[in-house]
């Protein structure tokens, strides 16, 4: 507790002037007895010492001092409940009170200022900058940054992860954004970078160690939990929430990576240098880039690569989102090629389509050739079955479709009716009216209709009902009617007849000449009819 300099004033005074207690004062300034002591200490007086007070939790010391040896990290917490298994009868408050004064306390450790040469180091890691939201899809927002140990200078590029491709796609583009590469990189403990460890036997994963191969640097880890080896990548990344991500417009991933890199070459570039105050870091890293490692002539591949394969329908998923493919190659594996901008899909070697990358979630990304083509042979299959049932209800039907598409005639219309006769009239009747219309030289569907109502009339058989059969007729529960409504139905009739009865004789003569007027029209009309 700090205190001013009139309470000290009035500490001392009380002290040697009114020889007041040290409790006296402490009660009539509101203050703790300790301040008293430390002032009066400060002032030359030796620090009273006072005999302690005995205290429930003296039986126990001995027990907890030696867990707290033996156990330095223990919480208070359970140490509590070890000691009230033995019988301390105390709350937990003042418990854990004494044993944060009982607990030992590390050694603090000092750490020497790392120096660097130029173009000799650079350091490595992720930062995580909360989600973005794509359509519905939650996204990581991952922050890759690379630092120059030396010049400090800074590169920083986001992504919506932070997997391996990403991890290779922030080292490609901070080397190309450098013009060069430092000789060692830097790197924690992360899955990327460090597959296993044990002591110092480190096995690096593979496609870093490809990576380090390409551009001839050296990927060094840092020990476990020492994230003081890497302090100038920490620090960066602390600097970059600060001043730049804090309170910052943007809305999309292109737009953030723009502004990010306008900050690298701007605002951050033109702080101070901390290897050499008189330089800012844009001018140190004019000095640094010559000793950067040069570039190879190509850059490393950095395409995402993943085995997939279509089931029914013609689609591969891939990344949250579904891709067409043609149709022709559904249930075979396939191979995904995709950067941050297209999907490629591949069979083989050859290249079957290609579409833009989306990070949405369950989208479906389609070319519109794809779909059409599997909808043609939909329909042509639906054609063939139609052809098929024809050819087998009738051996002429072959001859008689090539001679009506050579007439003209729409084949698919011509099989839809052809079908429709079948179901009306049969294969016979179908075989017979299809072989006279060959012999007639008359190989449409209306000429055939024509002979299949001619040889019905000759038959005196009603016409045909068209009726649409499924192939499977589900089973119907019909409902039973109530009869009783017939019965009241009769019975209205006949009283309906008994008034009619009672009615006017001259009614009834009217009736009876209307009807026989009626008798008469009808009569002529098929006098007429038979002429």
């Amino acid at each position: 507790m700090s205190i001013d300099k009139e309470t000290e004033t009035k500490i001392i005074r009380y002290h040697f002037v009114e020889q007041w207690r040290v409790g006296t004062i402490a009660t009539q300034l509101g203050i703790h007895h300790s301040v008293v002591d430390r002032v009066l200490s400060q002032a030359g007086l030796p620090k009273v010492e006072r005999s302690p007070r005995a205290s429930i939790i003296d039986p126990y010391l001995p027990f907890i001092v030696a867990t707290l040896k033996q156990f330095p990290t223990l919480t208070a917490a359970r140490l509590y409940e070890m000691a009230k298994q033995r019988g301390y009868p105390g709350g937990p408050s003042q418990f854990r009170q004494r044993i944060s004064q009982l607990r030992p306390r590390r050694q603090p450790e000092a750490y020497l200022r790392l120096k660097t040469l130029p173009g000799e180091q650079g350091q490595v890691d992720w930062g995580h900058f909360g989600h973005l939201q794509i359509g519905r899809a939650k996204r990581p927002l991952m922050a890759f940054v690379m630092v120059l140990s030396w010049s400090r200078q800074i590169f920083l590029r986001f992504y919506l992860n932070a997997q391996m491709e990403n991890f290779l796609r922030g080292h490609v583009a901070a080397f190309e954004a450098w013009q060069g590469l430092p000789k060692v990189l830097l790197y924690d403990n992360l899955k990327s970078a460090v597959l296993e460890r044990r002591g110092d036997a480190i096995r690096f994963h593979p496609t870093l160690l490809a990576l380090s191969a390409h551009y001839r640097f050296e990927p060094r880890p840092v020990a476990v939990a020492r994230g003081n080896e890497k302090g100038r990548v920490e620090r960066a990344i602390r600097t970059i929430r600060d001043n730049f991500f804090a309170g910052r417009q943007w809305r999309t991933l292109e737009e953030l990576n723009a502004q990010a890199e306008a900050w690298c070459q701007g605002v951050s570039a033109e702080r101070r240098c901390p290897e050499n105050n008189a330089l800012t870091v844009e001018e140190a890293f004019l000095q640094e880039q010559p000793q950067l490692l040069a570039l190879p002539d190509n850059p490393f591949d950095t395409a995402e690569q993943k085995v997939v394969s279509a089931r029914k329908t013609p689609y591969i998923r891939f990344d949250r989102n579904d891709y067409s493919i043609p149709h022709q190659q559904v249930q075979k594996p396939l191979t995904v090629q995709a950067s941050l901008s297209t999907v490629c899909i591949l069979d083989g070697d050859e290249r079957i389509a290609e579409h833009p990358r989306s990070f949405d979630q369950g989208r479906q990304i389609e070319l519109e050739d794809h779909i059409n083509a599997l909808w043609l042979e939909k329909t042509n299959a639906r054609l063939h079955r139609g052809q098929d049932r024809l050819s087998q209800a009738s051996a002429s039907i072959p001859d008689f479709l090539q001679q009506s598409v050579d007439r003209g005639h729409v084949l698919k219309t011509t099989v839809r009716l052809l079908n429709e006769f079948l179901d009306h009239y049969g294969r016979e009747e179908l075989h017979a009216a299809v072989t006279e219309a060959l012999e007639q030289q008359s190989p449409y569907p209306q000429a055939v209709q024509q002979i299949l109502e001619r040889r019905r009339e000759e038959k005196q058989q009603p016409p045909p009902v068209a009726v649409a059969v499924p192939d499977k007729v589900r089973a119907i529960n019909v409902k039973t009617a109530d009869i009783a409504a017939y019965d009241n139905l009769y019975a209205s009739t006949d009283s309906e007849e008994v008034e009619r009865d009672t009615g006017d004789e001259s009614d009834l003569e009217e009736e009876t000449n209307a009807a026989e007027e009626t008798n008469l029209e009808n009569e002529s009309g098929r006098g007429e009819d038979n002429d």
